[in-house]
């Protein structure tokens, strides 16, 4: 391996490290739905993201609040001893990305099928602290 090639893994993993992240992998919902309720919480506060994802109605909002709630113990186990509270997280970004569909058919009239495409997604969540940033900016 290159040096500098060396160097931007080693610089990669140092980022990993300050990065709180949680990947849900082929959920079954379509990627257009899941992006309805991603638009809700991104940029938002994480406490107020987990109560605008407990009283939605979708059932996307369910998946994505077990995400949140999975973002928020990966941050804990990383910063042992800060609380959630006084660390002001908030969701720095999120993707939705279309996973596998798999196909099916339905029967149809006149001897024909129609072919139905159930959609599953991948979704990738961000947790970042507002603190870090503001430390960041003035430097």
């Amino acid at each position: 391996m290159g040096a500098r090639k060396r160097n931007t893994a080693e610089q990669r993993k140092e980022d990993a490290k300050n990065r709180y992240r949680a990947i849900l992998r082929n959920c079954p919902t379509s990627p257009r739905k899941m992006r309805l309720m991603t638009g809700l919480i991104s940029g938002m506060e994480v406490n107020k993201a987990l109560d605008v994802l407990k009283f939605s109605p979708q059932e996307a909002s369910r998946r994505l609040e077990k995400l949140l709630l999975s973002a928020i113990s990966n941050w804990q186990s990383k910063n042992e001893g800060v609380r959630v509270e006084e660390s002001n997280l908030y969701v720095k970004e999120i993707s939705v990305d279309s996973g596998r569909s798999l196909k099916r058919l339905q029967t149809a009239p006149q001897g024909r099928a129609y072919r139905i495409r159930k959609r599953s997604n991948h979704v990738t969540l961000v947790l970042d602290s507002l603190s870090k940033e503001v430390e960041n900016t003035s430097k």
